[in-house]
């Protein structure tokens, strides 16, 4: 489908360059963050717990807001909301750099998730924008690029951090570089992202402020058991789950209710159930996160304490998976139009093999060298995981309009925290309990927990191969739809 008005810009690529890079450390701050916790637990004197919200909280904030950030972008415009973002978020970083006291470290990375869920549907929203056709798929290539590298390469360079500046105050740094990176990013922005001209609206009218804080608890619901389940929070706060569940329902009605009475609601429900591939694709980036994201503290823990490997070494030794799938999903974006959902489906496939190559290495070859033997699947992982992150972004996006596309997006990124969640959560879990039972055999621990992922992994694959077949079944009558309108009247 073309649009008749749309006039590529001249700066799209710079543009787009430029919001991926600040895209790029708020999605690095979920990761590089974990090598740095010794460290800030030793130079703040913060207890293990506290230390544990530096993370957690980052990732309850950012995915608290994630679809409100999207509305208002829909609605105030995405170049407004995007630099009011990452001037937040600049601003927060130094504060987290900062902080004198644990207490003030935690309230400062709340903060700081809350911007960045705030900024990243704009990256969405904006390529939605600027691009169309074919230019769409490889900018979301691009873009699915950034949030394999960013996943994988945080325990690398925050391991280069910790070393350059010191165990006891190199953490602080973890935060600090963001500061000039964000400021450059902030002054290219201002010249490069074009400004959009956006109707006067009412406020109180086109911002959904009840579905907000309904959407809020839910999500909280789900997210708050799931980032406390290392301080035993699925045993204390399990009735958060029904919690969200009735405050879903109530979201739902209020988001019916009013859209009935002319007003723009946060969601339009209708979004899921009218929009070929949305609610699939949705589904899929769920699931396939929930085995994808909690590998990276299992290879942690493992490389780290099970065979005594430095925080750099341990993030070097998940680095193929990082330069496999940044270079498959620059590729897979240009090639996404031709190849649709069969993309996934042999990325989701790739995936599945590598990680059963690398459960049989643990269990066979038990060995200090442990990392240079996974260096080949995980490279061949990283390939399969660049031709499922992006490839999934530009099909479940591609029939949504253009007026909603920063809340679609925000939506869909909203699944992808939940599953991040979950998957930290049961990944990790499995690991620590094997351990326990063990006695301290974390080459079983390593594989039980990739076998878990790997059962993530293959639902992804069957959601993928239905899409697939859906995908086939809609375009004859897409085809015929086309011929009908085309034909002459009467």
């Amino acid at each position: 489908m073309t649009d008749s008005s749309y006039r590529p810009d001249p700066r799209r690529w710079k543009a787009l360059a430029v919001t991926l890079a600040a895209g790029f450390m708020t999605m690095l701050d979920v990761s590089i963050v974990n090598v740095a916790l010794p460290s800030i637990q030793s130079g703040i004197g913060a207890s293990a717990g506290t230390v544990q919200w530096v993370v957690s909280g980052y990732v309850l904030t950012f995915g608290l807001v994630l679809v409100s950030g999207g509305r208002l972008g829909d609605a105030l415009g995405r170049r407004q909301m995007f630099l009011i973002s990452l001037a937040g978020f600049v601003a927060m970083s130094a504060f987290a750099g900062a902080a004198p006291t644990a207490g003030i470290l935690v309230t400062a990375r709340l903060l700081q998730g809350a911007v960045a869920g705030l900024l990243t549907p704009q990256n969405t929203g904006l390529i939605q924008e600027l691009f169309r056709g074919a230019e769409r798929g490889r900018a979301f290539g691009v873009f699915g690029a950034m949030i394999g590298v960013s996943t994988a390469v945080g325990p690398v360079l925050g391991g280069l951090i910790i070393t350059a500046f010191g165990a006891q105050e190199g953490w602080r740094w973890v935060f600090y570089v963001n500061v000039p990176v964000g400021l450059l990013a902030f002054v290219l922005a201002m010249r490069l992202v074009p400004v959009v001209e956006r109707r006067r609206i009412d406020v109180r009218s086109e911002i959904d402020f009840g579905g907000i804080v309904l959407l809020g608890l839910a999500v909280l619901g789900v997210l708050l058991p799931l980032v406390e389940a290392e301080q035993h929070g699925l045993s204390r706060m399990w009735w958060l789950f029904p919690a969200a569940a009735v405050v879903g329902f109530l979201f739902v009605h209020w988001e019916r209710r009013t859209k009935r009475t002319g007003r723009a609601p946060l969601i339009d429900v209708e979004l899921f159930a009218s929009t070929p591939g949305y609610a699939s694709g949705a589904a899929l980036g769920a699931v396939y996160f929930c085995g994808f994201s909690g590998l990276w503290l299992v290879f942690a823990l493992f490389f780290q304490q099970g065979l005594g490997y430095s925080p750099l070494e341990s993030g070097l030794s998940v680095t193929p998976f990082a330069i496999g799938s940044a270079v498959s999903a620059a590729l897979a974006g240009r090639l996404v139009a031709r190849w649709g959902r069969r993309l996934t489906v042999t990325g989701l496939g790739l995936v599945t093999v590598a990680l059963v190559a690398v459960v049989l290495l643990v269990w066979l070859a038990p060995t200090r060298h442990m990392g240079l033997l996974t260096a080949l699947p995980l490279l061949v992982g990283g390939i399969g995981g660049g031709m499922v992150i992006s490839p999934n972004t530009t099909l479940t996006l591609e029939c949504v309009p253009t007026r909603v596309a920063g809340v679609a997006g925000g939506a869909l990124q909203t699944g992808q925290r939940i599953g991040i969640a979950i998957g930290t959560a049961v990944l990790a879990g499995v690991y620590r309990a094997v351990v326990a039972s063990s006695h301290e055999d974390f080459s079983d621990a390593l594989a039980i927990a990739v076998v878990c992922a790997i059962a993530f992994i293959l639902v992804a694959l069957v959601l993928a191969v239905f899409e697939l077949r859906a995908q086939r079944a809609r375009r004859p009558a897409d085809q015929s739809q086309r011929v009908t309108h085309a034909a002459p009247s009467g």
